[in-house]
């Protein structure tokens, strides 16, 4: 379903992070496997710009056609989803949340594997562009936790509200983002899948049902500007080589950190080298062109 981008420090990377729009998406759900019956019981996008400008939002309860579970998380029970429409009533929508953009998430696997069981084989089209804001934090941040809600009020000193809502996890992990970028020493640039611009007219899908007020006019878009606030300043916790996303995986436990700072000085000594390298091809190459034009001058003097 998405094809996961990260964010560098790295020159070699042409584009910056900041240009970018993202789609940022959380999902409440009734388990946390699709492939043993699990289904999607609420919804929530927020659309923002790189530089965390909020320009659209979208929450709905969704009637996932199955008994709920996981009350004690997400707090919806089965009357709530009553009237609420369906995952396949929503493509339309979200193909126009999602066109040209790069979906982001907090464990963004999670969300795309709930979004491909259920939303793919209705029409909504897969390998969207994709960016985790758990691995990207993993990569760039040296934190104790990373969970949203510790990692947020570690970085800004804010606890996030509303959690476990779709709309208030979706709008934390997009304020995260956003401070992410404006925080970074340095142009943070995204390397990854381009977003693709998708077919989509938005349908009219038919009463919604959000459980969390919601930006869903321009108008109150504009009142607020910003996921939940401009964005914090951070201390100083960016690591001084940045770690492989893929390197970022699992329960990043503390053997694996130490295994991925490992790889990362590794392979900083050998770009290290390879520059070294090249400088002394090119010093040697300058050094044998200098001494053969020295050559031909000599042999056209009298």
């Amino acid at each position: 379903m998405v094809r996961m981008g990260s964010v560098t420090r790295r020159r070699s990377a042409a584009r910056s992070a900041r240009e970018l729009e993202y789609a940022v998406v959380d999902v409440e759900t009734t388990g946390l496997y699709p492939g043993e019956g699990a289904r999607i019981c609420e919804i929530a996008v927020v659309r923002m710009r790189g530089d965390g400008t909020l320009l659209r939002e979208f929450s709905t309860l969704v009637d996932p056609g199955v008994a709920i579970t996981g009350q004690e998380f997400h707090g919806i029970g089965a009357s709530d989803v009553v009237g609420a429409p369906k995952a396949a009533e929503l493509v339309g929508v979200l193909q126009g949340l999602f066109s040209g953009a790069v979906l982001v998430g907090h464990k963004l696997d999670f969300e795309g594997r709930f979004l491909a069981s259920e939303l793919l084989p209705v029409g909504l089209p897969g390998s969207l562009p994709g960016l985790c804001t758990l691995l990207a934090l993993r990569s760039q941040v040296d934190l104790p936790r990373y969970s949203l809600p510790r990692a947020t009020h570690a970085l800004s000193g804010h606890w996030p509200t509303a959690q476990h809502t779709a709309l208030g996890d979706a709008r934390a992990c997009a304020q995260l983002l956003a401070e992410l970028l404006a925080n970074a020493p340095g142009t943070l640039r995204y390397t990854g899948p381009e977003p693709v611009e998708l077919d989509s007219g938005e349908p009219d899908p038919g009463p919604m049902k959000p459980r969390t007020p919601y930006a869903s006019t321009p108008t109150a878009v504009a009142l607020r500007g910003h996921p939940e606030r401009p964005p914090a300043a951070w201390p100083r916790r960016w690591r001084r080589l940045e770690l492989d996303p893929r390197d970022c995986g699992g329960r990043f436990s503390a053997e694996q950190r130490a295994a991925a700072q490992r790889e990362a000085e590794y392979r900083s000594a050998a770009r290290e080298a390879a520059a070294a390298s090249a400088a002394l091809t090119a010093a040697v190459a300058a050094t044998g062109a200098a001494r053969l034009v020295g050559r031909r001058l000599r042999s056209l003097l009298p």
